[in-house]
């Protein structure tokens, strides 16, 4: 019954295993218990990673092998019963092409355990740009994910999702009131299951410092891509539908009134916008101040901001 359960997502994709399971293994703190989730893989590499882990580490790994595959999100809910099965008090997805900074798990369980409301905790979020070189990926640098963020909010969250998982650690409890990740969704999964936790709570980060490293290849397509490039229609798709579904669903209670009118407004505020930088871009003046100013212009024309 360890702490952390971690539910790590595969798939014919043992290189990248490798070195998730390595990232885990390295942490300094080690109340967890991993279930790896092979989603319709071939199960001799998965294995085979697992068994060549040292016997304390290769004890705290469990393998959830799928058949034929269920999909990210069937996956996720998967290793997720599993860990609740096991008595886990906080959980953690951690896809099998990420990493961790050793202090991850310490720095994160320690603040859910000094903070018993806090339905979660975000770590700073590094990405790393890989490509494939002669011996594998190789590291091409580095950026700080949503740097400018000082805290990770639901307003912020709302326009497209501002941390992904292999930076939160959450309590198990959390699906009591939400429920599990949406299976519905082929990706975007952890954007809708984001918004839900931000519409009932508000969560903090960690510290300034990146602890969490998503890894990202660019240009890479098959086994080894990421969906957030290779899948960049899907993304559109269903970003696009989980709108819908909630405006719906806002529609559904308070009717069409509010939605119908800003859709107009907003729309009329567009194209004034537009043809107010043509105009003066024409006179002369540059397109950065022309809009700068007409869009204070359109700012002191919205309803809220007239005294």
């Amino acid at each position: 019954m360890a702490t952390v359960g971690i539910v790590v997502r595969t798939k014919d994709r043992p290189h990248f295993l490798t070195r998730a399971l390595r990232s885990i293994a390295s942490q300094t703190y080690d109340d967890w218990h991993a279930f790896v989730v092979n989603d319709g893989g071939d199960p001799v590499p998965v294995a085979g990673v697992v068994a060549d882990l040292d016997d304390a580490d290769r004890a705290r790994v469990t393998i959830l092998d799928h058949p034929a595959s269920l999909g990210r999100w069937p996956s996720a809910n998967a290793g997720v019963r599993a860990a609740t099965e096991s008595g886990a008090a906080y959980l953690v997805l951690h896809d099998d092409d990420d990493t961790w900074a050793p202090t991850f798990l310490e720095r994160a369980a320690a603040h859910l355990d000094a903070h018993p409301l806090a339905p979660g905790v975000v770590s700073r979020i590094e990405i790393v740009w890989e490509e494939a070189g002669a011996e594998g990926y190789v590291e091409t640098g580095r950026e700080v994910f949503q740097g400018h963020l000082h805290d990770p909010l639901l307003g912020d969250t709302l326009l497209f999702n501002r941390f992904v998982p292999i930076g939160f650690l959450y309590r198990r409890e959390v699906h009591d009131e939400i429920g599990h990740y949406d299976e519905s969704l082929s990706v975007v999964g952890d954007w809708a299951f984001n918004l839900k936790i931000l519409a009932r709570w508000s969560l903090d980060y960690l510290g300034a410092e990146p602890l969490a490293f998503w890894h990202q290849r660019p240009g890479t397509t098959g086994v080894d891509g990421n969906s957030v490039t290779s899948a960049s229609n899907d993304h559109e798709k269903y970003d696009a539908l989980v709108r819908d579904a909630a405006l719906r669903s806002y529609v559904g209670e308070h009717g069409l009134g509010l939605v119908l009118y800003l859709t107009k407004f907003i729309d009329r505020r567009l194209v004034e916008v537009e043809e107010g930088l043509r105009r003066d871009i024409h006179s002369g003046e540059s397109g950065v101040v022309a809009y700068r100013r007409l869009r204070e212009s359109a700012l002191r024309r919205l309803p809220w901001r007239r005294r």
